[in-house]
């Protein structure tokens, strides 16, 4: 199971100008502080990478973990400080079994959303993808100290206590 924590974007709007490679980009630093007054776009409700994590997200649901991780690679392309898009990205490398790429994801998504229940509960997802169930259990357990009422957490707690009964050779 994915469970994908969202994040906001606090990007400044000469930042925005400055970061892009666009042709209009020397336009927006030739006015120098003429947009100085304009510190966050709090107000707007559509960041360049939603359109992505959206296609990303449906691509996930539909077993397409290679399209999703490309989709999700693009978000954080667009906006590199999405937590979402990363652990996304992270989840679609865990599920092709890219478990060195599902890491690099995972530590610049903890760096983004910090030590919440959908970080742990997709840290121990990939534990368990990867056959490492103390890892699992302790990533989950981390977790449901954060939700202890979250369905997906409590799920994968499931499915772990099921794996360690179930072992098949």
């Amino acid at each position: 199971m994915i469970f994908l924590a969202g994040c906001q974007s606090t990007t400044t709007a000469t930042d925005t100008a400055v970061r892009t490679n666009s042709p209009m980009a020397a336009e927006f630093t030739s006015f120098g502080n003429t947009f100085e007054g304009l510190k966050t776009v709090a107000n707007v409700e559509f960041y360049a990478s939603d359109q992505a994590v959206a296609e990303a997200k449906n691509q996930f649901r539909q077993e397409n973990f290679g399209n999703a991780g490309a989709m999700f690679y693009k978000a954080t392309q667009l906006a590199p400080n999405d937590g979402e898009a990363w652990l996304g990205l992270a989840a679609s490398c865990d599920r092709i079994h890219r478990f060195d790429l599902a890491d690099k994801a995972y530590a610049k998504a903890h760096g983004l959303v910090g030590s919440t229940a959908a970080y742990y509960n997709n840290v121990g997802y990939s534990y368990l993808l990867r056959g490492n169930l103390k890892s699992a259990r302790s990533s989950f357990l981390k977790a449901y100290e954060l939700a202890p009422n979250d369905p997906t957490v409590t799920n994968n707690l499931e499915l772990l206590a099921s794996s360690v009964r179930d072992i098949q050779r």
